[in-house]
């Protein structure tokens, strides 16, 4: 369905889940992907959460291939609550979700190919959130604003998006029962319905998008639910 051959994407995160269906889906539309990712890869690894990485990371991609046409923005950040998260810890989880995205977009800045874009993968946490969860929810909810800033600031030569994914399991089990059904198009999400929306955000056919961010969650941020609805009630 897409052709992306001769196109170079950076992928933040691809080593696994998610970043790793992404970086397979675009190398079988013919294009040619750099990872970077703290668990092994065959392009590079390191530590998003530190700046000279960051630097060399960047300056390998351009000494090897001379532009970007995609940037893709995945790796997760760390989860910690309130509870038992430290300063360290929030401080690490918003270098990774937050500032590397900003880092890398302004490294790449002057080396984006024509038609080039973003994509950052946000949650449908940016908007929702379980209990001890605020490292994760604040960097989800950091880069999904950033989205529209970077949108507007490189106006007119990279669109830039985001996705915010619901549950997605990334080892593909195939859930029954309350787990699925709770879910409005009736099963959970795998690695694919977000890939396949990255795609898309970077294809000629979403060129007149831009600043947005969408939800692909399966409809569960959609789905209303007060203690006596639909059999649901609250344990206190």
């Amino acid at each position: 369905m897409f052709d992306f051959k001769g196109k170079v994407v950076v992928v933040t995160g691809g080593a696994r889940g998610i970043g790793r269906c992404i970086r397979e889906k675009f190398e079988e539309a013919g294009a040619v992907v750099c990872v970077i990712d703290l668990q092994e890869n065959d392009y590079f690894v390191g530590d998003l959460a530190d700046r000279d990485t960051l630097e060399a990371f960047a300056a390998r991609v351009i000494a090897d291939h001379g532009h970007v046409d995609y940037l893709i923005n995945n790796a997760a950040p760390l989860s910690r609550g309130i509870a038992d998260g430290s300063y360290e810890d929030f401080e690490y989880a918003l270098r990774v979700g937050v500032t590397a995205p900003f880092y890398l977009a302004k490294l790449f800045a002057p080396h984006f190919a024509e038609g080039a874009s973003i994509v950052n993968i946000s949650s449908s946490r940016d908007r929702m959130s379980q209990p001890q969860t605020e490292s994760y929810t604040a960097a989800k909810g950091g880069i999904a604003a950033l989205t529209h800033a970077l949108a507007i600031s490189l106006s007119g030569r990279v669109r830039v998006n985001s996705i915010s994914p619901g549950w997605i399991d990334n080892s593909y089990t195939v859930y029954a029962g309350a787990d699925a059904a709770q879910q409005p198009v009736g099963r959970v999400g795998t690695p694919p319905d977000i890939a396949n929306m990255v795609m898309y955000l970077c294809s000629d056919m979403a060129g007149f998008i831009t600043g947005e961010n969408i939800c692909v969650d399966g409809g569960m941020t959609k789905q209303m639910i007060y203690h006596g609805d639909c059999g649901w009630s609250l344990k206190e």
